[in-house]
């Protein structure tokens, strides 16, 4: 770098520093730091102007008691100020008291999770800030398919389906109407996957599932590496009593819920690892599904149900975006169903397009 060119930088960082320093004038003169920002915010001026050492001047103590105020005052300079504003963003669609009351386990634990009794949930699982100030934007650039939905039981159906019309009337449908919203509403190209994985030679067979579906999406994953999020949409069961549905924008929506597996048994209060099971990605799955129950929550307050832990991998250990999502259940109709793709889409675009 050119003499020159070290002057402008110099002059740049210094008008900014004075404009900085004018800003903070009336909040620290009264507390006599004013010497201390004018070392912090123009480092290459002030320090002709202050004692320099040399030989038959005794400065020791100048010096000692000039930074004396600042210790006590607790002042701090730019690269502070922009860690300060950079905390703060991490989460700024929640309210700051919530995110204090989140760091309390039990709090956190009550709140936001339904834990399996096969497994067991960790203080050491999840560090609040870290999970929410996680970058999952995605590279919307690259050419290709950025999202894939896969149905592992791509036979599930709801109250009002009519399968013998075809997989449109199940889950499937759904997924393929979240396809068009994420891609004609927000930009993000979606591949979507129509293999058949819960039947065998034509019989329902949900057993081995998911070892049948691995083979294929992972070479789907090989053959488009532009897809960076994966998820496996399914449909819950419950009673038939129980009826999973909200009120989301004026429209009767069912009920979503995110699904982690912990490849983790609870064997008497002692977590052991589940045999057979690793998943290299259960931190980025937790922070990842986080993230989108606060987004919804802050969004659409009564449209998801807890965060549900199980022990086992499932899907969800192919890429650190993978996501298994229970839309509804069977006592629900298409209806419901594919309302819930409308806030849903909006929910993954907040958390996969960095939006607020």
């Amino acid at each position: 770098m050119g003499k020159k060119e070290k002057d402008q930088r110099l002059l740049r960082r210094n008008l900014l520093g004075v404009c900085v320093f004018l800003l903070a004038l009336p909040v620290l003169w009264p507390m006599g730091g004013a010497a201390f920002a004018m070392r912090e915010i123009l480092p290459g001026q002030v320090s002709a102007a202050e004692p320099t050492g040399e030989k038959g001047a005794d400065t020791t103590g100048e010096v000692e008691t000039a930074e004396e105020p600042a210790k006590e005052t607790g002042l701090f300079g730019i690269d502070d100020l922009k860690f300060k504003e950079e905390e703060q963003v991490a989460a700024a669609y929640l309210p700051r008291e919530e995110v204090e009351r989140m760091q309390d386990f039990s709090y956190l634990q009550k709140k936001y999770y339904t834990t399996d009794s096969r497994t067991m949930l960790l203080p050491t699982d999840i560090n609040v800030n870290d999970a929410l100030a996680k970058d999952f934007t995605i590279d919307t650039e690259v050419e290709g398919p950025k999202v894939l939905i896969f149905h592992t039981h791509i036979s599930e159906a709801f109250a009002d389906s009519d399968m013998s019309k075809g997989k449109e009337e199940g889950i499937w449908g759904a997924g393929e109407y979240l396809k068009e919203l994420l891609e004609e509403k927000y930009g993000i190209e979606v591949l979507h996957h129509d293999g058949v994985y819960d039947r065998v030679n034509g019989k329902g067979q949900v057993t081995g599932a998911y070892e049948r579906m691995e083979p294929d999406i992972r070479k789907i994953l090989e053959e488009n590496p532009s897809i960076q999020v994966c998820i496996d949409m399914h449909r819950d069961g419950v009673p038939e009593g129980t009826h999973l549905v909200t009120e989301v924008n004026g429209k009767p929506t069912a009920k979503i819920m995110f699904f982690n597996g912990l490849c983790r048994l609870n064997q008497n209060g002692q977590a052991v690892p589940t045999p057979g099971l690793d998943n290299p990605y259960v931190s980025d799955n937790l922070a990842f599904s986080l993230q989108m129950q606060t987004q919804s929550a802050a969004r659409f307050p009564e449209f998801n149900r807890k965060i549900y832990l199980n022990a086992y991998r499932f899907s969800l250990h192919m890429l650190p975006r993978s996501t298994l999502i229970e839309v509804g259940a069977q006592t629900n109709t298409k209806e419901e169903v594919h309302n819930a793709m409308e806030p849903l889409a909006e929910i993954l675009a907040a958390v996969l397009l960095g939006a607020e």
